[in-house]
């Protein structure tokens, strides 16, 4: 094989193009790049929250009212469940009314009772004064006949047994005037009207009052649903069962009173006021997102009110960050059902912009 030529080996490898320089500033902007998004990103962000805060610690509440009976006695007609809804006014349960229908007639022969004795009173012969007059025509007699006896023992005819048996019987006539008139005094006074009750005889007051509380009572047989609203916790509320007075049977959870009550940490209530508008969301419904204003701010944090509430006075005391509960009223109405106890979370716009 023939050798090369030298002179053309020179000149190809002069025409051969050199390798370009890659300069660095390219990597350089591409690092720089990423971490300038990201803080923009970050500003663009912490702008978005500026104004306002947010706590997922929030849940619904609705005002409960238990309602119990105010007598005694065995239910014999239940007319709602869990669940029912009613008016207020709407008839609960009833309660057995017939051993208070027997104190309504026992109060109505008490009454009789006590009329009768009034009438009574009126037409004795206490009262009439019939019984002083006969007492004072004795002592008359019983004065004459003293005189005479008198008279006649001046004169010597008569004897001094005499004399003092006259004068025994006019005392003894005497003291029954005075029986008499004390007799007719106490029936006026048992016929009397106290301040209290003007025009009515104490008896019959008395026993007119004892039926207008079995009246009451036989009223309060009927329990109503004070409010509106949904019943709920009626496991007690069957028939045959006996209602202790007083003793809750069901709970009425009241229309038209939901609210959210939010528990903010304490470094959020620095711009927070009464009044500033607010934004809720529901675990139960992601869709959902009604309006509500801020209406209180609690007086204290949770655990001031805690049935415990935290010593901190040991050496191994560590600052928590307290949460204060805040009050959040619901505007308009809700297109579903609000249960009470329901997660949420809670925006309040602390720079007056209002729920976007």
């Amino acid at each position: 094989m023939a050798e090369a030529d030298p002179a053309i080996t020179r000149d190809s490898a002069s025409e051969t193009p050199a390798s370009p320089v890659r300069k660095p500033w390219g990597r350089w902007a591409l690092m720089l790049a990423v971490p300038l998004a990201l803080a923009i990103g970050a500003l663009i962000y912490w702008q978005s929250l500026a104004g306002e805060v947010s706590t997922d610690n929030a849940y619904i509440k609705q005002d409960m009212v238990a309602v119990s009976a105010e007598v005694g006695g065995r239910i014999v007609e239940v007319l709602v469940a869990d669940g029912s809804q009613v008016a207020a006014g709407d008839l609960l349960f009833r309660i057995d009314p017939e051993p208070l229908r027997l104190q309504i007639a026992e109060a109505d022969a008490a009454i009789a009772s006590a009329q009768a004795n009034v009438i009574a009173l009126s037409n004795s012969a206490d009262l009439t004064g019939t019984d002083i007059s006969a007492a004072q025509k004795d002592v008359g007699f019983a004065a004459a006949r003293f005189e005479r006896v008198r008279a006649l023992r001046e004169k010597g005819f008569s004897t001094k047994a005499d004399y003092e048996a006259a004068e025994q019987a006019l005392a003894q006539a005497r003291e029954a005037v005075r029986q008499a008139e004390d007799r007719q005094r106490e029936a006026r006074a048992r016929l009397a009207t106290g301040a209290a009750v003007p025009g009515v005889n104490p008896q019959v007051a008395a026993a007119q009052a004892q039926r207008a509380s079995a009246e009451l009572a036989l009223r309060r047989t009927e329990v109503r649903s004070p409010a509106a609203g949904r019943i709920a916790q009626a496991e007690r509320l069957q028939l045959g069962q006996q209602v202790v007075p007083n003793l809750p049977v069901l709970t009425l959870v009241r229309s038209g009173s939901t609210y959210v009550e939010a528990n903010f940490k304490e470094t959020d209530l620095a711009d927070m006021a009464i009044g500033q508008r607010a934004e809720v969301r529901f675990d139960a419904y992601p869709d959902l997102v009604l309006k509500g204003r801020v209406v209180s701010i609690g007086a204290g944090t949770g655990a001031e009110f805690a049935v415990l509430p935290a010593q901190n006075a040991t050496g191994n005391w560590v600052k928590v960050t307290q949460r204060v509960p805040v009050r959040i009223a619901m505007e308009g109405t809700s297109p579903r059902q609000l249960i009470a106890g329901l997660s949420s979370e809670v925006t309040v716009f602390t720079d007056n912009r209002g729920a976007r």
